[in-house]
């Protein structure tokens, strides 16, 4: 690990400690425990299903992607590349996007296999603002304020002019490096080098434009936010607090918590728990700790899942190379 990595951890790590202080220091412990003491804990029967459920659709849409870029990989491969990849960001947020690429790109560059995993998370992005312009379709003057006053407000308000700028600067930084690149790709080796890398990033980013059955990619899609929705229900459900909540409320958990994932911190740890505190202290006047009690067994519970999966895919892949080597 080189001294890039090890400050981004670092810095990740205290954005979680900090971002975690501020959603546990004001927890009465005691609430919480009773909370937790009265959580119905078959509906988390249905939550696992559901996590599973996901994953397996998550697997079955990015081979759709690699088959349309010229990779024949088969489903326990994409299965098994992305269990060890999100066993990976639960420790380094963004890394087990890069170690997936690595575990299936074999007979093709890994650029290729890193565009199908950018052009993944673009459909991601869509789904997620397609969900929260649902949320606030069906209840506009209950979670349109806390996405404004809570949510946006607080990253805006203090560097509206500035932050303006800044993506002005970025856009136009990015389009010189692009325009430097690809002038210069004939004389200087390193731009042909970058070139060629950009080039194969942009065929794996454009597979969905040569996929066969983007039918049954977009129901994948679906699917994987469907059962993102189930989640969340059944964690409602199994909190006496939240039990009256409907599919409606947890539509917006979910477009809440996947905002919380955009904050680089490991697996999420304190920027879900705070914003689903404050979501459920601040819309429905829950108590604080039923907050942090949904967030802790939502996440927790996911995590657990994420790291055994990950640990038996790992453990299979290495099996299996061992053998193949053989």
């Amino acid at each position: 690990m080189n001294v890039k990595s090890i400050l981004k951890y670092v810095l990740s790590v205290a954005l979680a400690g900090v971002l975690l202080w501020l959603a546990l220091r004001s927890v009465d412990w005691t609430a919480f425990l009773e909370g937790l003491k009265v959580t119905k804990w078959l509906w988390l029967v249905p939550f696992f299903a559901a996590s599973i459920g996901a994953l397996v659709f998550r697997a079955f849409r990015w081979r759709l992607l690699l088959r349309s870029s010229g990779l024949k990989t088969r489903w326990l491969e994409a299965w098994d590349a992305n269990n060890v990849g999100n066993l990976a960001n639960l420790g380094l947020p963004g890394a087990g996007e890069v170690l997936r690429c690595g575990y299936v790109s074999g007979k093709s560059t890994f650029g290729n296999v890193f565009g199908t995993v950018l052009m993944e998370r673009l459909w991601d992005i869509v789904a997620i603002f397609l969900m929260l312009t649902l949320s606030l379709v069906l209840d506009r003057d209950k979670f349109g304020p806390f996405f404004l006053e809570q949510v946006w407000e607080p990253m805006t308000s203090r560097f509206q002019f500035s932050l303006w700028w800044v993506l002005v600067a970025v856009v136009v930084l990015v389009a010189l490096f692009f325009w430097a690149v690809y002038h210069f790709r004939a004389k200087s080796r390193l731009c042909a080098k970058i070139a060629g890398a950009l080039s194969s990033v942009g065929q794996g980013f454009s597979s969905f434009g040569r996929m066969e059955h983007k039918g049954a990619f977009l129901l994948f899609t679906v699917g994987i936010w469907f059962m993102y929705l189930l989640m969340a229900f059944s964690v409602m459900k199994s909190m006496p607090d939240l039990a009256e909540l409907d599919l409606k409320d947890a539509l917006f958990f979910t477009v809440v918590g996947n905002c919380a994932s955009i904050i680089p911190v490991p697996g999420g740890i304190g920027a879900y728990h705070y914003l689903m505190a404050l979501a459920v202290s601040g819309i429905y006047g829950k108590t604080w700790e039923a907050g942090i009690l949904y967030a802790t067994l939502q996440h927790e519970l996911h995590a657990v899942l994420v790291l055994i999966l990950g640990v038996i895919s790992y453990l299979r892949i290495s099996v299996a190379r061992r053998h193949s080597s053989l």
